[in-house]
């Protein structure tokens, strides 16, 4: 996509992690699910989809650039109506695809808000 690093990196611990080193089953999409982002502060949207997705996180596609913008912390929406959605913290870039991890809101875990 030439707005995000082509390089693969990870944040947080555990150093470098490959896709396929998951601690959750994931369940990969034969057709990827369409969702968008928004930024935590509102101020912008971007189409993604869904490559794959487990309790803690997800592989996304990105549709569209993100240049310029904070993609550090993000929601991701994925419905038309706004629910479910997930908070979600920037892990990994490769490419135009990304990793990220959904942050548990509470004590209670990470589950779908709806």
């Amino acid at each position: 996509m030439g707005d995000l690093p082509a390089r693969h990196f990870w944040w947080g611990e555990g150093g470098n992690l490959a896709w396929g080193e998951r601690k959750n089953p994931r369940v990969s999409f034969e057709k990827s699910i369409d969702a968008v982002l928004i930024g935590a502060d509102g101020t912008w949207s971007r189409e993604c989809a869904v490559k794959d997705i487990s309790a803690t996180g997800a592989k996304l596609v990105l549709k569209t650039t993100m240049a310029g913008l904070n993609i550090t912390e993000f929601f991701l929406v994925l419905s038309p109506a706004g629910k479910p959605y997930r908070r979600c913290q920037l892990v990994r870039v490769d490419g135009e695809m990304i990793g990220v991890r959904f942050i548990a809101s509470g004590k209670s875990g990470p589950a779908l808000k709806d």
